[in-house]
Formats: structure tokens, sequence, C-alpha cells
């Protein structure tokens, strides 16, 4: 597709994108291709989202975040497969108002986020669009041969655990809209988990090890796990009591008069990006050890069982769900 702006786009590439490049296999971004090795003993996962200004970004976001939010998501995907990142393919659909500013802010983004997870822009494309602002990643992972983990595995009598905590994601997005009423430094922090959250790379090889089934939690805590159980072909019994609550999350769901709704908001907002996965109970001591050498919560939810759907509980009774979890239609 022609861009519209085209001395943009070549001075964009050349600039600030060509600097980010593998520096062997994307050939200096002049090809329009990147061409890979195999890797013997190893299999390629790809995994592509997209964010797009006013649903996954607000329009007031500094694009640094946007950019290493794009990494982010994708990230989170590999990590849920228990792949190792390797490389991307990026398109940037730039609006009006991103002049030469806006796009070196994006660019210093995503030049932070390959340094700290060890990745590297191996191509794409650059393009003017009226709007929205709309970026698009493709990541490329490796995990060894037959072993990437799929939503599929789950068998009954398997544990549900969850790692880090949940529902930062959806008051996050109130807090980077200025509609929580709570300590500044707590709307900071959950404003910040929400533009950029933490995938759980380091956790691949726990879930490599014992995960039978597993998934990022994007949607909601609920929607995704039970699609984990719909995927294995089996029913999910999940408890809201256990729902971990960082230190900022639990401060606001103090002052809810309704903490059964509370709970459920939380576990249906999405944004989260931990993961979610089924293990048997012979794994969890092992599990557990992991997760405390990473300094990384670790908390078990619920129960895979024959049948299907999902039936959350509340004091041991279960509770209606209305939505389960985002859904863009």
């Amino acid at each position: 597709m022609p861009a519209i702006d085209v001395a943009g786009e070549f001075e964009t590439i050349a600039r600030l994108l060509r600097p980010l490049a593998h520096p062997e296999y994307a050939r200096g971004l002049i090809d329009d291709v990147a061409v890979l090795p195999s890797r013997p003993g190893f299999d390629l996962v790809l995994t592509q989202d997209a964010v797009v200004e006013g649903v996954h970004f607000l329009p007031e976001d500094p694009l640094e975040t946007v950019a290493q939010k794009l990494l982010r998501v994708n990230l989170s995907d590999l990590a849920a497969k228990g792949a190792e990142p390797f490389g991307y393919l990026l398109t940037c659909a730039w609006s009006p108002r991103c002049g030469w500013p806006e796009r070196m802010a994006f660019a210093d983004g995503l030049r932070a986020d390959q340094k700290a997870f060890g990745i590297a822009l191996m191509g794409g494309d650059t393009v003017s669009t009226p709007g929205p602002l709309t970026f698009s990643a493709t990541l490329l992972g490796w995990v060894p041969k037959g072993r990437a983990v799929s939503r599929a595995g789950a068998r009954p009598g398997d544990l549900l655990f969850v790692t880090g905590t949940i529902g930062d994601g959806r008051l996050g997005l109130l807090a980077a809209q200025d509609r929580l009423s709570m300590e500044p430094e707590r709307v900071a922090a959950l404003a910040d988990r929400y533009r950029r959250p933490t995938p759980r790379l380091a956790f691949v090889d726990p879930i490599r090890a014992h995960a039978t089934a597993s998934v990022d939690v994007s949607d909601g805590l609920i929607a995704d796990a039970g699609r984990i159980a719909a995927a294995s072909g089996l029913a999910l019994e999940l408890d809201l009591e256990p729902l971990p609550l960082s230190a900022a999350a639990d401060a606001w769901f103090e002052g809810r008069v309704d903490p059964e709704g509370a709970l459920i908001d939380l576990a249906t907002g999405g944004d989260d990006y931990e993961i979610a996965f089924a293990a048997p109970p012979s794994a969890e001591a092992g599990l557990r050890r992991e997760a405390d050498r990473l300094h990384l919560r670790l908390t078990r939810m619920g129960r895979f069982v024959a049948g299907q759907g999902v039936t959350a509980r509340w004091g041991g009774a279960p509770v209606t769900i209305a939505r389960p979890g985002f859904t863009h239609g």
C-alpha cells in the first residue's frame, strides 16, 4: 500500500527505524523482507496484535508507552506459549497529528523495550492514514520443537493458576482517564500498568515444564481462562475470593459497597497480560518454588472438570457473570 506522505515515510525508516533493525537478518530495511535461518531443534512461534487509538490506548497517551504496549501485549502471547522472543515486524499507520517529535517518541519506546527484552526489528511498513492512529506488530519467538503450550491441553483435575495480579488493567484505564479518587501515587502506578504491562517472560521455563494449557489474560481472567476450558473440552470451576490484587487495587477494593460485583469487574476487565494456565496438582509445589525464586505472585484460582462452561463462585456459591470479558464484536 503506498504511503500518502512518501518523504515522511522514508525519512522515518532511515532515521528512526533502521537503527532498530536486526544487524544481520533485517537487511538494513532496504529489501522489504527479512531472511531468517532455521534453528535446528526449535519451532518458530509467531503472534500478531494491533493497537488502535481510542480502543487500545488513549489519544493523550505518550507515544513512548504506546510503542511499549504494542510490543508487550505481543510478548505476553509468546510467554503464554513458552516461547523466547527473537524479533518483530512492525506496521505504523501515522495519523495527521504525528509529526517528527511524535515519531521520535514512538521510536524511543521501541528502543527501550528492544533493549529490555532482547529483540530487534525485522521489517514492516509505514503508511499515513486520516485516522485513527494504528500500529500492528508481529512477534517472532523460538520454542523447543514440539513444546509450544496450547490452550487445548488441560485435563480433568488440573488446577487453574494465574501469575501476578488481576484488575490493574481495568483500574489503570480509569486512572489514565482521571476517573479514580485515590492517592496520586496509586493512580500513577495503575495508569502505568495499563500503559506498560509486564509480559511474564521470566516464567517461560516453568510454563513449558509444567503447564498443560496456557493463555495470556488480555480480555479478562474469566473470559480467557474459559477459553482454555472450551479448547480443552472441559468445564472450569473458578473461585473469585483468592483473586490476586495489587496494593493499589486492594485499596480501591476496600471502598466498594458490593465486593462481589467489584471482584467480577476486576476479573472481567482485561488488559492485565498475566498468564493463566492449567497444571496438574502434582506440579504445584514446583511452580511455587519457581515463582518464589522469581519474586512473582502465583495464585490458584480453580479447577478444570468434566463438562463445559465456566462456573464462578463467591463464598462457595455460584455467581452470575453477565459479561465474562472484553470483546471486539
